[in-house]
């Protein structure tokens, strides 16, 4: 948010410089993240002289240019050379002459010089308004009426120009209270005051006004609930026209363009007292009559910006006698009610709404206004009548309106402040030092939280409705501290901590136990936003008030992430990738499901590049190995399987006790192609609430390593190509043979000197009897069983 310096101190009148207010604005938590200069004229217009064109004639070397004699006072005569097409003889014009700057709409500038142009001299240039930065135009030289211009005289001191400092202030969303200049002098004031600074702060409060003759406009709320607060005022012989020059500049200081006087008053308001305003054309209000509720849901309404809307039904609509919307109450007003350069009588609203219904408005039309931006974090309900007479004012003051007949209002039950009560021993038990009582008192002062009851070790309070954020006992010791200044808190300097031994049964302890793996292994921990955008709405959880369309629905995976993580990183030329994440999915079956994975993904070089170290890079079986890394810690029987994943183009699945635990795959073509990703990337996902489960201190066995060798024996068996290896695994795993300890494939051949629907598995056995050496009677006897089992169920072949 942008404060102007010049419209700050219309509030608080200090001896602080802009640098000293800067700090201060950040020692209070309105964090200014810069200062910029602004000038009503964009850049200097010293140089710029009033003069008098003498004569005019074509240029002999060019058709589109002129050759001039301009007279700039004690008798200087100029030669120029100029291209506008409108200048002529006789005229009054500002010239710049040699040595003068021009500044252009981006900041840069060249300076004026004496040079030949088409072989002629040119000792200066006469100037459009824009070159001077007084606006955009650039059909033309400027021409000066010769009246109120005197030859000779510097062009600037026809005018007022206005220089300030514009603060870029970071505020947080629960800051509603300093969303305005006003907020931020008020909050300032607290500061400067606390520590006895010398300052004058300007308290607003409702105008008098002066009212002719009367109305016969009415008000109807339909629901005091969405609207708490409403208060409308008619004003007549109203003139559209062209704001003064202040009003126009304190707009241009915060980046807005100036449109009218009414519109710009309203924008005033806005930005000087943080209430929102909107003003309808009078003469379009059906029936007289303002109604403030809802419509029914379908009903079509054409905005501002002439784009037709649908409307739900649950937005606030400001309609007239004939229910025919006006205005998305906080939000966004109608093409056909606002005010026109026709507009000679208006209504003007001041309103409180309620927060929640002004957002949910916004985001379903994807508005975000300045009006909606305050409205829905919610403004300050006892201001509102104070914005609408400072704004009815200088209406009479700017527009020459006058007010008829009483202020409609509609405010059935005033918003209450908040009680609070504040201990002092919670206020030292939290900083760890004690302030002094009074100081304490003080700052609540400033603060304008009032002081109702002293109580024993402590205060009863009053906190102003305007400070939403300030609702708890906690919230009053920040403000305490956030005035009495953090830096005046002496840090420890011993800290005590005990540290937390995590038990077998805490799920921590497995998933510092797996990203200690990883991370030893070269893995790189990432953290991705639950909230993102997705292709299929397939099962997706769809938040009701979303942030944005990006940011629309709950992960239903982490691979998305991580492979904007992946392309991230590719472009900047690091395609070697060893990621993980910890973090949580989300699916919308029969119920809302929420499951916490670990996702790894790799690609690119399984080590970095180097002489001695041939190029290797990562694959399926590379990942699969960190994956039975991190499982052998559950010590639990896996059983794998193929995979059906539209995310892979090869999976594999793992599960334990019948559930899935794991799947590991390469990501397919079209998701890569989807990234923007050229290399092949691996991914594998592990169900971290499934493996708690499973895992139990029972399977934890430690075991003498075995005093005898393993056997190994190895079997080709020649099988249809239907059959799998895990039917393989399977049916040998079942084998009763206490002496059967690991089951391997090694190799797989389809092609020649085979059968035709034939292929080939190699397997490995490892033998081992942990109270002697196996004499080859038991391996044959072992072998012999696998060689009848396969034999039998799948017809298999020893080659």
């Amino acid at each position: 948010m942008k404060i102007s310096n010049n419209w700050l101190k219309d509030y608080i009148k200090t001896d602080l410089n802009s640098e000293k207010i800067s700090a201060y604005l950040t020692d209070i938590g309105l964090e200014v993240e810069g200062v910029d200069k602004f000038e009503s004229v964009k850049g200097s217009l010293e140089g710029i002289i009033v003069g008098k064109v003498l004569t005019c004639e074509k240029h002999p070397n060019a058709d589109k240019l002129s050759k001039t004699t301009v007279d700039v006072g004690n008798g200087k005569i100029l030669e120029i050379v100029c291209g506008a097409p409108n200048v002529a003889s006789g005229q009054t014009v500002p010239v710049a002459v040699v040595g003068t700057k021009i500044y252009a709409k981006d900041g840069n500038s060249f300076e004026i010089k004496k040079a030949k142009i088409r072989g002629e001299v040119s000792e200066g240039m006469i100037c459009a308004e824009d070159e001077l930065g007084l606006s955009d135009d650039h059909a033309g030289i400027m021409v000066l009426d010769e009246t109120k211009y005197e030859v000779g005289k510097p062009f600037a001191d026809y005018f007022e120009l206005t220089n300030d400092e514009v603060y870029e202030i970071g505020l947080t969303p629960n800051r509603t209270d300093a969303m305005s200049h006003y907020g931020v002098a008020r909050d300032l004031q607290a500061f400067v005051s606390s520590n006895n600074l010398k300052s004058e702060f300007t308290k607003l409060e409702s105008k008098v006004l002066n009212i002719e003759g009367s109305h016969d406009f009415k008000l109807e709320v339909e629901d005091s609930e969405l609207t708490p607060r409403y208060l409308g005022a008619v004003i007549e012989n109203v003139e559209i026209k062209t704001s003064p020059d202040w009003l126009k500049d304190r707009l241009k200081a915060i980046g807005l363009s100036p449109i009218n006087n009414v519109v710009d008053i309203t924008n005033y308001i806005l930005h000087g007292l943080g209430q929102p305003l909107h003003a309808f054309d009078a003469e379009k209000i059906a029936d007289k009559t303002v109604k403030v509720g809802t419509v029914k849901a379908g009903t079509k309404f054409k905005t501002l910006d002439n784009v037709e809307r649908t409307l739900n039904g649950s937005e606030i609509i400001i309609k007239d006698g004939k229910d025919k919307p006006m205005c998305i109450a906080g939000v966004f007003g109608g093409s056909e009610s606002g005010v026109s350069s026709e507009t000679k009588t208006i209504f003007l609203e001041s309103a409180y709404f309620n927060p929640v219904a002004i957002r949910k408005a916004s985001k379903l039309h994807g508005l975000n206004t300045d009006a909606s931006f305050r409205f829905e974090r919610g403004v300050d309900p006892n201001n509102a009548r104070t914005a609408l007479t400072h704004a009815i004012s200088l209406i009479q003051e700017l527009a020459g309106g006058k007010l008829v007949g009483e202020i409609l209002e509609h405010y059935p039950e005033k918003i209450k402040d908040h009680y609070v009560v504040f201990r002092y021993s919670k206020l030292d038990q939290i900083l760890g030092t004690k302030i002094h009582r009074e100081k304490i008192k003080e700052i609540l002062k400033s603060l304008d939280i009032q002081i109702l009851n002293e109580i024993q070790n402590g205060l009863e309070l009053s906190v102003p409705v305007y400070r939403a954020d300030v609702t708890r006992e906690i919230d009053v010791i920040e403000e305490v501290l956030r005035i009495y200044g953090y830096n005046k808190i002496d840090a420890p300097k011993k800290i005590s901590f005990t540290p937390v031994k995590l038990s077998f049964d805490d799920q921590d302890a497995l998933e510092n136990s797996w990203a200690r793996t990883l991370q030893s292994n070269g893995f790189h921990e990432v953290m991705n936003n639950s909230l993102t955008s997705v292709k299929d709405e397939t099962n997706a959880v769809k938040l009701l008030n979303p942030l944005s369309n990006d940011l629309a629905f709950m992960r239903k995976s982490l691979l998305e992430g991580l492979l904007e993580n992946a392309i991230y990183n590719i472009n900047r030329k690091s395609s070697d990738i060893k990621f993980f994440e910890l973090g949580k999915i989300y699916h919308k079956k029969e119920k809302y499901e929420e499951r916490k994975q670990l996702a790894i993904l790799t690609a690119g070089r399984e080590v970095s590049e180097n002489w001695r170290q041939p190029k290797s890079a990562t694959d399926f079986y590379y990942l699969k190995a960190y994956v039975k890394v991190l499982l052998e810690k559950l010590n639990l029987e896996l059983n794998e399987s193929a995979l059906d994943d539209d995310r892979f183009s090869d999976a594999l699945e793992i599960k334990s006790d019948g559930k899935t635990i794991a799947r590991i795959g390469k990501v397919s073509p079209q998701m890569l192609k989807d990234f923007d990703i050229s290399q092949e990337v691996f991914y594998a996902e592990i169900e971290l609430e499934t493996c708690q489960a499973l895992r139990t201190k029972e399977n934890l066995k430690f075991i003498d390593i075995p005093k005898f060798n393993k056997i190994r024996r190895d079997l080709a068996l020649l099988v249809d190509k239907t059959i799998t290896y895990a039917e393989l695994y399977e049916l040998a795993k079942s084998n009763k043979s206490p002496f059967l300890k690991n089951i391997n494939l090694f190799d797989v051949y389809e092609g020649k000197n085979l059968p035709e629907g034939k292929k080939s598995y190699a397997l490995s056995f490892e033998l081992l009897n942990e109270e002697k050496t196996l004499e080859d009677k038991d391996i044959t006897e072992v072998m012999n069983s696998l060689i009848k089992s396969f034999e039998k169920e799948f017809k298999a072949e020893l080659r």
